[in-house]
């Protein structure tokens, strides 16, 4: 009976706002599945482009002492990776899957490495909270939507633009287009290599400015394998939300709900071992992964060089 009482006693409200927060790297990396799939581009190396982008606002942060500046080198990081990547299985015809996974491994690499040879000790300094005037007084709403740091603005705004962009817009038509035929989307006289570079490299932008967040405005510091799983998680988020933005990030927001709860159980030294809450988000990622995989259909020309 008090572990109920604790339990309702809970700021939920406050658990909510941490959710959408933890939310962010999961939503990038999932309008960045997007934009490389839907474009016929498997990219599952996304998790290797958050590390990568991590370290290298990491880095830079570190030696300019500007967290702007180290986000945008995380952004540029990322972008390069999707670059190779795009070359590599677009040029070359290389097998998509093959590559990302080649691509996280190098990145978990290359990540511990640097950190050991270049022991850096600082941090960066992270970006604060804005709440917006007016709107973060609002009861509940205003906590959980108008009191969060800029990033987390930022994604909300882009789930939006992306969406629009994909679906209202001629690039968008294109996109979607140079995904499911590409012949006869080239017919039509759309470039389609030129949009599969763009995507991609946009996709490995998005996929760095989620890998950035864990430093600029999360923790700080780098530490080896810190990305725990994001990349994936977003690319289950993107298929749970059947390549669609808005899709997507409510399915990540549905996915960092345990991670949430289970901070709020640990402050209450709920009768359950924190192995078991840490595992939560994964869990329920695969169960649900499990149920999308049936029903959701992606793009018809995904993984097929053209």
């Amino acid at each position: 009976m008090e572990f109920l009482s604790d339990l309702l006693g809970l700021n939920w409200v406050s658990m909510l706002a941490q959710t959408l927060n933890t939310a962010v790297p999961i939503v990038l990396a999932a309008l960045g599945g997007i934009l490389a799939e839907r474009s016929g581009v498997i990219n599952i190396a996304l998790e290797g482009m958050m590390l990568i982008a991590a370290y290298a606002a990491f880095a830079i942060g570190v030696v300019t002492g500007s967290t702007l500046l180290g986000l945008c080198g995380g952004i540029a990081a990322g972008a390069l990776l999707a670059a190779f990547h795009a070359v590599i299985s677009i040029k070359y015809r290389t097998d998509q899957t093959i590559s990302g996974t080649v691509l996280n491994i190098f990145a978990v690499g290359i990540t511990a490495y640097l950190y050991r040879q270049f022991n850096m000790t600082e941090s960066v300094e992270t970006f604060q909270q804005w709440n917006i005037p007016i709107l973060s007084d609002i009861p509940v709403i205003g906590e959980i939507f108008f009191q969060q740091q800029p990033l987390v603005y930022f994604t909300i705004i882009l789930v939006g633009v992306v969406q629009l962009a994909l679906f209202r817009t001629t690039w968008g038509l294109r996109t979607r287009a140079i995904g499911e035929h590409p012949r006869a989307a080239d017919t039509a006289g759309i470039k389609v290599n030129r949009m599969r570079y763009l995507n991609v490299i946009l996709s490995g932008a998005l996929a760095g400015l989620g890998g950035a967040w864990l430093i600029v405005e999360a923790v700080g510091s780098f530490t080896p394998g810190m990305t725990t799983g994001r990349g994936f998680m977003g690319l289950a988020a993107m298929i749970f939300g059947n390549w669609t933005p808005i899709g997507a990030f409510l399915a990540a927001l549905l996915f960092t709900i345990p991670g949430a709860v289970q901070v709020k159980l640990q402050l209450i030294n709920a009768p359950i071992p924190y192995q078991f809450l840490g595992m939560l988000p994964y869990i329920l990622t695969i169960v649900v992964l499990v149920g999308a995989v049936r029903r959701n259909k992606p793009p018809a020309a995904i993984g097929k060089p053209y």
